[in-house]
């Protein structure tokens, strides 16, 4: 295919199936590479919780060095790979989206490849594809951008539905499955897609089989004033000898060793049986309201708990509560409502209904 037909941008040459971590940040004085200590047998403790605060809060700043005024949001993103998740932007071009993912990926000194979507992308493009070695007279698996570990799906809406449908295997079982062999993915991984208005031209709306496989939706929207004036200062003045983009300059917060240890410490972030039951009921309330034709899936409960623990452990706590549940509950399920056609021309929006069952919804 066209050299325009798939851009990606990786930091490490030559990484292939499973590839450890990229190249070209720097590591900020005394970032720690080793992974911590294991899980208490009884769950997270107040010490490793912490410690992942410390570590999360590190590199939202550093996000925020190169992503003016969007400190929200780079905190969603962080969440959203503390929580083993997946982050979609929704947003108008020109607003920091592709940034965003790119900064990330540099603060946690992880591989990272962009795919840009169009029309013409084709699912092997994603995924890889089996090729004909004439030296051998074999063929052999040449692994897509998908391999890697912070994957940026630029304009996912602007693929077909076919192209689109490739990652949801890889976002669901963090492997890829090609003629018959399946090949693992690695730790940590994370799609960062971004999508332009479903009203613009050459774009298409994400089914909904894709969109739950997102973990949250957030946007970027326009930044304040005096933001855009640091970034305007950052972005066009001189770069620094040796650097050849903004992002050289990000510093190494972490590395993907520790985060992935610390994405498995934060699934034993207690949620009791009661939190449980909430997140039931919210759910319930969801499908059962008379303005909503497709509420929260199980898939979203369980995302909505997997963020509460992620939230609890930013907060530095070993245990999660309702008031993490409602903290994260509008970018987990905002994206899921699918509003009945008599209350969308009322002008409601999935973000009241939510709002609406939460405040309706008695935590116990």
């Amino acid at each position: 295919m066209a050299q325009d037909d798939l851009s990606v941008e990786t930091s490490t040459p030559g990484a292939g199936p499973g590839a450890g971590p990229g190249a070209g940040t720097r590591a900020a004085p005394g970032t720690p590479d080793r992974a911590p200590e294991p899980d208490a047998p009884h769950g997270l403790t107040q010490a490793q919780a912490r410690e992942i605060a410390a570590e999360a809060e590190a590199v939202i700043a550093e996000i925020a060095t190169v992503v003016e005024g969007k400190d929200e949001v780079a905190r969603i993103a962080v969440l959203v790979l503390l929580a083993g998740g997946h982050l979609l932007i929704e947003d108008i071009p020109g607003v920091g989206k592709t940034m965003l993912a790119k900064s990330l990926a540099a603060s946690l000194g992880a591989q990272r490849h962009r795919i840009q979507f169009t029309p013409d992308l084709l699912p092997g493009d994603v995924t890889g594809a089996s090729v004909f070695n004439q030296a051998s007279t074999e063929f052999e698996f040449r692994p897509g951008a998908v391999f890697t570990q912070i994957l940026l799906a630029d304009e996912i809406n602007r693929a077909s539905p076919k192209t689109q449908s490739a990652l949801l295997e890889a976002m669901e079982e963090r492997q890829v499955s090609v003629d018959g062999t399946t090949y693992a993915l690695a730790e940590p991984f994370m799609v960062v897609a971004t999508a332009n208005p479903v009203e613009m031209e050459g774009t298409y709306r994400l089914p909904e089989a894709q969109r739950d496989r997102f973990l949250a939706q957030t946007s970027m929207g326009y930044p304040m004033a005096q933001a855009e004036a640091r970034m305007l200062a950052a972005q066009t003045g001189p770069v620094p000898e040796g650097d050849h983009d903004v992002i050289d300059a990000v510093v190494r917060r972490t590395s993907p060793e520790r985060v992935a240890a610390h994405i498995h410490a934060v699934r034993s972030v207690y949620a009791s049986p009661v939190l449980l039951d909430y997140v039931v009921r919210l759910a319930a309330a969801t499908r059962d309201h008379p303005q909503v034709t497709l509420g929260a899936s199980p898939r979203a409960a369980v995302h909505l708990v997997r963020a509460a623990k992620a939230n609890a452990a930013l907060a530095g706590r070993p245990f999660a509560s309702p008031e993490d549940v409602a903290a994260v509950i509008m970018p987990v399920w905002r994206h899921r409502m699918h509003l009945t056609p008599q209350a969308l021309s009322r002008g409601a929006t999935a973000q009241e209904i939510v709002d609406q069952v939460l405040r309706t919804t008695a935590q116990a």
